[in-house]
């Protein structure tokens, strides 16, 4: 096995996700400036990897959130129940009628096609999640007495207030502690720091959380703003990053960070926006770089959520006990798979993915 994973039968939970959960309001084909109705969907970097896991690939998953206790954050729960993820760590905090000092998070999303790019606007100032306290949740009961095989968490969190990294630091430290697999999506998001010290404060929390990690997941521009580890003769756009680049750059993560035992990315070459090359590069110490299969002209639905997708296909792989190679080729279809269905939230099935991963095609099933 590629990382040491508790077993099944010791655990309530196979994956916990700590993280934001939002109300995404998708305009459809529409743009947000015109529109006169919306799609409602749920949605968040970290939490769609525990639904990936739960609909998608039928594993057992919760989320570790708060919510503002009003309509909007009971649609919200109601949102994660259709997706099959446990709700039972929700910290309900009671709402003051107007939303003064604590709110549920708004995140307004159009798709993008041809030459106009996706669009997202966040609406998530003061609110329920971005409150918590390392002490709200007690986390060797969640993690220990409850059992918890795998935590994913990640930089979008640890970006939503100043509190939100020692939650995430006490967490971390708890599920190491209980033998609990620890996976960290970087996810830099430039407008998230812009209120925290920018640039600057996202690599001191970044590499302060990455010393608590077992799979680090990132592209180049997250490697480079949120850790700092600049690639001379590439920019900031992964379409630009070729396999012997990243094994460089992940050699000198891995040696500064030797607590790593996986690290992985998307690879993806931006045609327009309903037309991308995509794949996924991993790397572990017994294999070295691994480059999974690459699908040039994907057409894409809505890209929003395939990131987390390939996350959650990858932690699937490992979870099942196979290598490195086969846990990226799960991602990557599970991520290209995400992306020809709206919203945040994957709608694949395990039979879909794995047609995919054997190398299937688009021809109608009947």
């Amino acid at each position: 096995m590629i990382v040491p994973v508790r077993p099944a039968a010791s655990c309530a939970f196979d994956v916990a996700a700590i993280g934001e959960v939002m109300l995404r309001l998708d305009p459809g084909e529409g743009r947000i400036r015109t529109t006169r109705s919306f799609q409602a969907w749920e949605g968040g970097g970290e939490y769609n990897v525990a639904r990936g896991l739960s609909r998608c690939f039928g594993l057992r998953a919760a989320v570790v959130t708060a919510l503002a206790d009003n309509a909007v954050g009971r649609l919200v729960e109601d949102l994660m129940l259709t997706g099959g993820v446990d709700v039972s760590h929700v910290q309900w905090v009671p709402y003051d009628g107007v939303g003064r000092s604590v709110r549920n998070g708004l995140n307004f999303t159009e798709r993008g096609f041809g030459v106009r790019g996706a669009l997202g606007v966040s609406d998530r100032g003061h609110t329920a999640a971005s409150q918590l306290r390392p002490d709200a949740v007690d986390w060797d009961r969640l993690f220990g007495e409850s059992g918890v095989r795998w935590l994913h968490t990640g930089g979008i969190y640890a970006a939503l207030s100043e509190t939100t990294p020692a939650v995430l630091e006490a967490a971390m430290t708890a599920a190491r502690q209980h033998g609990v697999v620890v996976s960290y999506d970087l996810n830099y998001r430039p407008s998230l720091w812009n209120g925290y010290g920018g640039r600057e404060r996202a690599r001191e929390v970044n590499r302060s959380l990455v010393g608590l990690v077992d799979v680090l997941i990132g592209n180049e521009e997250d490697f480079s703003a949120a850790l700092g580890f600049e690639i001379p003769g590439t920019d900031a756009s992964l379409s630009t990053l070729p396999v012997d680049s990243f094994a460089e750059m992940v050699g000198r993560v891995a040696e500064e960070f030797g607590n790593l035992q996986v690290v992985a990315t998307t690879l993806r070459t931006v045609r327009s926006a309903t037309v991308n090359d995509w794949g996924a590069i991993g790397w572990s110490a017994p294999t070295g770089v691994l480059v999974a299969q690459q699908r040039s002209g994907l057409e894409i639905l809505d890209r929003v959520g395939g990131g987390d997708s390939f996350a959650s296909g990858l932690v699937y792989g490992i979870l099942q006990g196979h290598d490195l190679a086969t846990a990226l080729e799960y991602g990557a279809a599970h991520g290209a798979l995400a992306m020809t269905t709206p919203g945040d939230t994957s709608m694949a099935t395990l039979a879909e993915v794995e047609h995919l991963v054997r190398g299937g095609g688009a021809r109608v099933q009947r």
